[in-house]
């Protein structure tokens, strides 16, 4: 049990000293990066496609798209009008690492971009240990979910700036309460923004696009 320990701890020391680098080379070029996680099929990709198609003229985004088997994240926001998209296939890990996403901005516009975002691979457990460099973690959570994941998953809430309840439309489909879910969120960390929003209607999506916006105006 000791050695586990011991060699998990040097696995996040040398995670940590790359994504030190990294956040120190985006800094450099004023990039706000966000780290996007979630449980598989919570909508991030989904998100991601509407915010292009938002902000198309408005910001330049570039997109790490991180998933175990595929690229096809990775080719739906090509599609949508990603400014750079970078897909990292982890072959099985279920989680990016900062040596993945240093290897994926090697070539990296940097000067070009004015937002990064990491869409991680679908998992609340193992992305809340792994710095990638980002300034942010933002958390999503369906109504398709339980409302406890909060307090099941605390370390991914107590670490994530925002949380941003989505596929607020299902509401009533199932017995997910979303203030009971914003309350367990916020119990565990009780300065964590909370947007709710929706895909398929609109709702909430200003909201998030304006808050994009105001990290890049910072």
């Amino acid at each position: 049990m000791s050695d586990k320990v011991v060699i998990e701890t040097k696995v996040l020391s040398e995670n940590d000293r790359l994504a030190a680098e990294i956040r120190g080379r985006l800094q450099s070029h004023r990039i706000p990066t966000l780290n996007l996680v979630s449980s598989p099929g919570a909508g991030k990709t989904t998100l991601l496609e509407k915010t292009l198609a938002a902000l198309r003229g408005t910001l330049r985004i570039g997109l790490v798209a991180g998933d175990v088997q595929t690229e096809n994240d990775a080719q739906r926001l090509v599609a949508a009008g990603g400014y750079w998209v970078k897909p990292i296939v982890t072959g099985g890990a279920c989680h990016l690492d900062a040596r993945m996403v240093a290897a994926a901005l090697a070539d990296a516009p940097l000067s070009e971009l004015d937002l990064l975002i990491i869409e991680n691979v679908g998992n609340l457990v193992c992305p809340s240990s792994y710095d990638l460099g980002e300034d942010m973690k933002v958390v999503l959570l369906s109504s398709a979910e339980g409302d406890d994941k909060p307090l099941k998953y605390p370390a991914m809430f107590r670490r994530a700036a925002l949380m941003v309840l989505t596929k607020m439309d299902l509401l009533g489909l199932s017995d997910f309460d979303a203030d009971r879910a914003a309350a367990h969120a916020l119990r565990i960390h009780p300065d964590l923004l909370v947007m709710r929003l929706s895909c398929r209607s609109g709702e909430g999506l200003t909201q998030w696009f304006e808050w994009l916006q105001h990290l890049r105006a910072k």
